[in-house]
């Protein structure tokens, strides 16, 4: 039989595409080198590219920080026209580039895995430093989760890989939703976004759970509906010694807050007794 006349049998035979050279600010994604539990919780916005032929594509910086530095990153299939999304990637800084100011008495009532690693901590070493980087990392992504299965309105948080965590891009007309802080509502949308932080301290409190450093600062106002962000220092209300502290004090923020802006009826000690009748 000539060569000619062989036909391959079409079980060991498959298609195959070819994708180009990463180019500059590219990265293969990095979605399958993230363990299972390291990826965002199901069900999974239809959004969230899974494809191990997408690409990273990196878009510019969108804030910077004293801890942390987010960047706007687009992850998308060549293959597959239109089936890309830009995210949200929040990178813990390097040692030697950041300052973390999160008080200890955040902390307070948390336990790490090793105690060799909570020593270096507290001893504020070199590889303390890198150990309280993917702390932070790790104790955000898991208030993003949590936060996201109570349903309370954070950003979908898609993966963890070590201090960099990718999570929804919240937007308001195609650009990146201002802070709370950065808008002037008028009364009827000011009252609007009081009941819906009010309810959300609520489902937190319930959750035995504080933000902790809530203001108008790091909530996102995406149209009608507002977005907390920030995350990685919650508080357990009653576990930590300072739960009550911080909660008056998330109270008194955002109470002052609305008042400034016009809303009289917010009051932080009236908010105080509300979210602790839900939390007891």
């Amino acid at each position: 039989m000539s060569s000619q006349d062989f036909t391959p049998d079409p079980d060991f035979t498959f298609d195959f595409q070819v994708y180009d050279d990463l180019g500059e600010h590219q990265r293969w994604s990095t979605w399958l080198d993230c363990e299972p539990l390291c990826r965002g919780p199901e069900p999974r916005p239809d959004w969230v590219v899974t494809s191990q032929g997408a690409i990273d594509t990196e878009l510019g910086i969108l804030k910077t920080g004293k801890e942390a530095d987010v960047f706007l990153l687009e992850r998308a299939d060549p293959h597959a026209p239109g089936s890309g999304v830009v995210m949200a990637a929040k990178r813990y800084r390097a040692p030697e580039h950041r300052s973390f100011h999160r008080s200890a008495s955040y902390t307070e009532g948390r336990s790490m895995k090793r105690s060799r690693d909570e020593r270096a901590v507290k001893r504020k070493s070199t590889f303390g430093r890198q150990v309280a980087a993917g702390e932070w990392a790790v104790s955000e992504w898991n208030a993003l989760k949590r936060f996201h299965e109570l349903g309370l309105p954070v950003p979908y948080p898609v993966q963890i890989d070590g201090t960099e965590l990718l999570m929804e891009w919240v937007t308001h007309d195609g650009e990146t939703a201002p802070r709370l802080a950065q808008t002037r509502p008028e009364p009827s949308l000011l009252a609007s976004y009081f009941d819906q932080l009010r309810d959300a301290m609520a489902t937190m409190a319930q959750a035995g759970l504080v933000h902790g450093d809530l203001s108008a600062y790091n909530i996102l106002a995406a149209g009608e509906r507002l977005v907390i962000i920030d995350l990685p220092q919650i508080v357990d209300l009653v576990g930590n010694i300072n739960g009550m502290d911080f909660l008056m004090r998330d109270c008194a923020n955002i109470c002052g807050w609305f008042r400034q802006k016009g809303l009289e009826s917010a009051d932080e000690h009236e908010l105080f007794d509300d979210l602790l009748a839900h939390a007891f």
